[in-house]
């Protein structure tokens, strides 16, 4: 599973960079966005499969759409979501309580 963490964040890192890369060229850039937003909205949800990974690939459109917004590394921040700010699978989901008796 580490190695699946690292390629995912390998991967992610290299889309990000992609997609900042395209907001440097001056004129063109706003071009290349209107290619590079689709394309990086399909790897997002190609990379986290589910609800979570519809909404970012959402997202990730929606970022690489709008001008000025290249510099939020949306691949990134999905990364350390899934991987460091969220609890576990079992985390919320109701329990039963054993009693002794």
């Amino acid at each position: 599973m580490n190695t699946d963490k690292r390629k995912l964040l390998i991967k992610g890192l290299f889309y990000d960079a992609i997609g900042m890369a395209s907001g440097a060229v001056p004129l063109v850039g706003g071009f290349l966005d209107l290619l590079w937003a689709p394309y990086a909205a399909k790897k997002m949800s190609a990379m986290y499969p589910g609800k979570k990974g519809k909404l970012a690939s959402v997202l990730v459109f929606i970022e690489e759409i709008l001008p000025f917004s290249d510099i939020i590394p949306t691949f990134t921040l999905m990364w350390l979501y899934t991987f460091v700010w969220q609890k576990g699978e079992d985390y919320g989901e109701l329990r039963p309580i054993r009693v002794r008796s």
